[in-house]
């Protein structure tokens, strides 16, 4: 959820079935319509100066300002989330875990309301958020020095942590899917695959970004936590080569990208596939692959500054213990907080933040028909006015953390910036080729 300014991006970093319907004129009076792109929002009076800023598979999102909170957000239709199971299973799980979730490397959610007056009529869902300003695709692009290099990925690595302590393993981290603030802020936008989602090797390959995804996914394995890691282990490498690491045309090329440069993986590893997986991986040419050293040399990363003790070293052998092949001998979580170009900014506050609570322990088995999801959607939303009519939902999101101070990012404290409001409004083109919400990193070309 992001808006896009080459000024900003300058600044940035230095650089009735359910018993419940509502009267028709109030309806009308709550709510107004407004066309934002090739879409129709209707959407409370409190959202004014609607303006599209990115779309996808799953809806649009707009940037508007909220009267109430006098402050903009982000708003994002998921339109005709029940269409089919998937569509409807994947607006159902963010809607409960977005709900439950409440970690400053998250992404807030601020209310959620639809216009339909009824189940029968139920159609859009809208979801607002806090409105960051760029994505870190856009960030992926700048030159960036250690204190931020490693700021970026300490908060990406809490919000991981925060997810895995609620038995959330995302799986699908990507560039597109986390956002950024001009204050150095960092929040994870979307909760990944669901379970039953992830089919290795049969997976659609136009339906998601698979430059990120760890082996184990890819090949249809068993999988741990760490597999969130070789996604952060993509990221960071792309923020210092400013290029893709595994550009593969699909899943076969990109299992080929990643033994062409990491090597075949070792026969124990190989004894740990299924049949017809290991005899394509096994017919494959081997490959040696290179050493860190090769592929991640020093001239590549940011300059060492004498106050600063964060070094290429240090940020190569993360990496190196981050893109292993092999999940039992990867780094985890927890190790990765505590590797010395990450641990300057441990925060016991933010690292061992108390685990969400989830409410609905069966959410990645369910199985329903598309009316059964859309009933328990309807609910959600429901359920959520109630809370904000009883004043349970907060009204702010908790302290959004590290400020930039004398041009560098700082530790958070108690008095951390809490300012999410917009700071430009050009729109931005979102990718087709993922389910969730991607700007592009166009309008960055000339910071390159």
């Amino acid at each position: 959820i992001c808006i896009i300014s080459f000024h900003v991006l300058s600044a940035l970093f230095g650089c009735s079935h359910i018993g419940f319907t509502m009267n028709k004129n109030k309806q009308e009076k709550e709510f107004y319509s407004v066309d934002v792109g090739d879409s129709t929002f209707t959407v409370l009076k409190r959202y004014q100066n609607l303006r599209p800023i990115g779309s996808g598979a799953q809806g649009i999102v707009c940037s508007a300002y909220d009267h109430n909170l006098e402050r903009n957000v982000a708003i994002k239709k998921l339109s005709r989330p029940f269409q089919n199971q998937t569509h409807a299973k994947r607006a159902y799980r963010e809607l409960v875990l977005m709900k439950c979730v409440n970690h400053k490397n998250i992404i807030g959610l601020l209310n959620v309301f639809t216009s339909q007056k009824s189940l029968d009529e139920f159609q859009d869902v809208y979801l607002v958020m806090e409105l960051m300003d760029a994505n870190l695709c856009q960030v992926i692009q700048m030159e960036l020095d250690h204190e931020r290099l490693s700021y970026l990925l300490y908060q990406m690595l809490c919000g991981i942590k925060h997810l895995h302590s609620a038995g959330i393993i995302h799986r699908d981290l990507k560039p597109s899917n986390i956002v950024v603030k001009s204050d150095c802020t960092l929040k994870i936008l979307d909760f990944g695959l669901a379970r039953t989602a992830a089919t290795g090797l049969l997976m659609t390959p136009y339906v998601v970004t698979r430059y990120y995804r760890a082996p184990e996914v890819i090949l249809g394995m068993g999988y741990q936590a760490n597999v969130d890691i070789w996604s952060v282990g993509c990221i960071l490498a792309e923020m210092v080569r400013h290029k893709i690491l595994f550009p593969g045309r699909d899943y076969i090329d990109q299992w080929n990208k990643v033994i062409e440069q990491l090597g075949t993986p070792s026969q124990e590893f190989m004894m740990k596939l299924n049949q017809s997986v290991r005899t394509y991986v096994e017919n494959r040419p081997r490959y040696t692959g290179f050493s860190f050293e090769k592929l991640f040399p020093d001239v590549l990363f940011p300059a060492e500054s004498e106050h600063n003790k964060l070094k290429a070293s240090q940020a190569r052998d993360l990496l190196s213990k981050m893109l292993v092949i092999d999940a039992s001998k990867r780094i985890s979580v927890e190790e990765a907080l505590q590797h010395p170009y990450i641990n300057v900014w441990y925060d016991p506050a933010e690292v061992e933040a108390p685990p969400p609570l989830i409410t609905d322990k069966q959410l990645d088995e369910r199985d329903h028909t598309v009316e059964e999801w859309k009933e328990l959607i309807y609910k959600e939303v429901l359920d959520w006015e109630e809370r904000m009519k009883n004043g349970v939902i907060r009204g702010q999101p908790s302290p959004l953390g590290g400020a930039v101070i004398n041009g560098s990012p700082q530790p958070s404290s108690s008095s951390s910036i809490n300012d999410v409001s917009s700071m430009s409004t050009e729109p931005t083109v979102a990718s087709d080729t993922d389910s969730s919400l991607e700007a592009s990193a166009g309008p960055l070309s000339c910071c390159r």
